[in-house]
């Protein structure tokens, strides 16, 4: 099939590159004419394992094409797949103005019989706003389909290849079969809803996630207290089916486009209708707690930090991405410069885009050597496989004081105890000191 996709962030250029591995003919589009260029040449702009490579190999083969020339890329696809951003407002709602703005460069250039299709997270009901308005600006009825995307940043390659479940939400039975022929070569199970199922599907499934990791971390923060292990605590819970493993990995809190977003959006449309959720406002409420944890634990252990270098060892809201956005890094590294310490940090690959946000409040150090030398103390807040794999016996003896603050419990008791000299403090577990 020719598709067109709006959009070429996270979303928009991992479906494009993979829809080309299955065969179809792609053209993404966006405004900036640099990143288009960029993209033209094999350059991804963002950073995710296997897409630069996918990227070259697509268009090599002819099957992924970039340009700002909507008119022309429109007008000829079967298929238009809106992915622009939806960035959250300051009142909680999503900001919908790439949205109307993609609905108005579609309707001046659809033709009869293309399917519109919505992977943009949006609110419920705004795909049959956007349908209207697609069809009051074009003149004719349009075939439009909900279809929710679920990729984790680091893995979105893979999440599109291997899928869990493709959502597709429409009213109209063609548009739906055609769809699911578009993704039929991904040979992944394919569910078909309403428009506005679809819409909440994505939203309660994201609210449920960040509840869940919001509660292990209430348990983690409890089990401290009390004195019991929270990971053992998590294996024994996630062996009842009914619960599962997945998402019970206690931390400093979750962070990203999607969860923060998400959640927020969910109980701002809720207020709409005049339904209140508790729940999901105290798991919002949970999450900013626990981003502070590690500078809790860092007073409680100095009391004062004024004047001293404290390490941060990952910048990204997680692992193999360098997304900055709603980063647990971000609230610690602010935390420390208030209270007067020297902060030090060192991520693999998103130390750009954090200048971009803490600017250089902080001072940004080109390996982990650097970063620790001298230390104070390191605070572990991106759970890197490069800061897993660190021989802390040999990191420790560059520190001015062997004191690490882990924030995802990187590292087994055993390789801790193998360090003679250590003051180890993680989340949800005993402290080890020797």
């Amino acid at each position: 099939m020719k598709i067109a996709i709006l959009g070429t962030g996270y979303v928009g250029l991992s479906t494009g590159v993979c829809l080309g591995v299955i065969g179809h003919d792609v053209t993404c589009i966006d405004i900036n004419e640099q990143k288009i260029k960029q993209l033209n040449r094999g350059i991804s702009p963002i950073y995710e394992p296997e897409l630069e490579k996918l990227l070259t190999e697509n268009i090599d083969a002819g099957r992924l094409h970039f340009t700002t020339a909507h008119q022309k890329a429109i007008a000829e696809s079967e298929v238009i797949i809106v992915a622009v951003g939806t960035p959250q407002g300051d009142d909680g709602a999503a900001d919908l103005t790439y949205l109307h703005q993609a609905a108005k460069d579609i309707a001046a250039n659809i033709k009869e019989n293309t399917i519109v299709v919505i992977k943009s997270t949006v609110p419920i009901g705004t795909n049959d706003s956007i349908k209207a308005l697609i069809e009051d600006l074009c003149g004719f009825p349009i075939k439009l389909v909900s279809n929710p995307e679920f990729l984790r940043q680091g893995s979105a390659i893979y999440d599109t290849l291997h899928a869990e479940r493709i959502v597709i939400g429409s009213d109209q039975q063609d548009a739906s079969e055609k769809i699911c022929k578009m993704y039929e070569p991904f040979n992944v199970p394919i569910m078909i809803t309403s428009i506005r199922s679809a819409e909440m599907i994505k939203y309660a499934a994201n609210a449920f996630l960040a509840t869940k990791i919001s509660y292990i971390n209430e348990m983690a923060n409890l089990c401290e207290m009390v004195g019991a292990n929270v990971e053992e605590v998590a294996m024994g819970m996630g062996k009842d089916h009914r619960i599962g493993s997945a998402f019970l990995q206690a931390g400093i809190g979750y962070g990203g486009s999607c969860f923060p977003k998400d959640v927020k959006a969910l109980v701002h449309t809720a207020g709409k209708y005049g339904f209140d959720i508790p729940l999901l406002k105290e798991t919002m409420k949970v999450n900013e707690n626990q981003r502070v944890r590690l500078l809790k634990k860092a007073l409680h252990r100095f009391r004062d930090v004024n004047g001293r270098k404290i390490v941060i060892l990952g910048l990204a809201f997680k692992p193999e991405t360098d997304d900055m956005r709603e980063a647990p890094s971000i609230t610690i590294a602010e935390g420390l410069i208030k209270l007067g310490a020297e902060v030090v940090a060192y991520d693999p690959v998103a130390a750009d885009n954090a200048r971009k946000i803490i600017g250089d409040k902080i001072k940004y150090a080109e390996s982990i050597d650097e970063a620790v030398t001298g230390a104070d103390a390191v605070m572990i807040v991106t759970e890197w496989k490069v800061f897993k794999e660190l021989e802390l016996k040999e990191m420790v003896t560059k520190m001015k004081h062997p004191i690490i603050f882990d924030g995802r419990n990187c590292y087994l008791e055993e390789k801790v105890r193998a360090c003679k000299n250590i003051e180890y403090y993680p989340i949800g577990k005993p402290p080890i000191i020797q």
